[in-house]
């Protein structure tokens, strides 16, 4: 958080909460939502100013209830999640295997659990972050998810673990990680990585 955040926040703390106005969006994009987009249910416009982009994702964090904000000085703006608190995007790594960052621009850093879920998208798990991968990123991991399965069709394999096959284990091989890969389902993404989709004040 920027030193210049904490001071305004010890100066005025008790500027009302925003909600609504803000929407991380499932290609990790940042939207602005005014009140039309809202009343609309309009996924609202991208923020494509480099500089309010790095303030947002410096002053970026979720609360002990789950509720992902962007501390704008003193004021908490609150932010509907298309998707995740995190997005994942591949960039080029070492070794020809890609290197997973997330939307932020932060590194993933260690790979603890890695999901799938019937649509076929990857989530991963790095210590307190999670965050699903941006569709447009599948097709350069698809390649690293592997199934332990007697024939040569990987992709064949990997469908029928998905359908609920436990004879074969689907496993995220990327670098050096070997993780088993679980079963998610898309409706369940907010219990399972403990975050409120669309904060609202109570």
């Amino acid at each position: 958080m920027d030193e210049i955040v904490r001071q305004a926040m010890t100066k005025w703390p008790n500027v009302p909460h925003c909600f609504g106005w803000l929407r991380l969006d499932a290609r990790g994009g940042w939207r602005m939502r005014d009140e039309r987009a809202q009343h609309l249910n309009l996924p609202g416009e991208r923020i494509s100013h480099p500089a309010l982009l790095a303030f947002i994702e410096r002053n970026y964090a979720g609360d002990e209830q789950g509720r992902w904000h962007f501390q704008n000085g003193p004021q908490r703006v609150y932010v509907d999640l298309e998707l995740t608190p995190y997005i994942v995007r591949t960039q080029p790594g070492p070794a020809g295997a890609p290197q997973l960052v997330f939307h932020t621009g932060e590194t993933v850093g260690q790979i603890d659990a890695a999901w799938l879920d019937e649509h076929g998208r990857l989530y991963i798990r790095d210590g307190e972050k999670s965050g699903g991968v941006d569709d447009r990123d599948m097709a350069q991991l698809l390649p690293h998810l592997q199934v332990d399965d007697d024939s040569d069709e990987n992709e064949e394999a990997l469908l029928r673990w998905l359908e609920g096959d436990d004879s074969v284990t689907a496993r995220l091989v990327l670098g050096t990680y070997i993780i088993d890969l679980q079963r998610i389902r898309s409706d369940h993404l907010a219990q399972q990585f403990n975050f409120t989709a669309t904060p609202r004040q109570a």
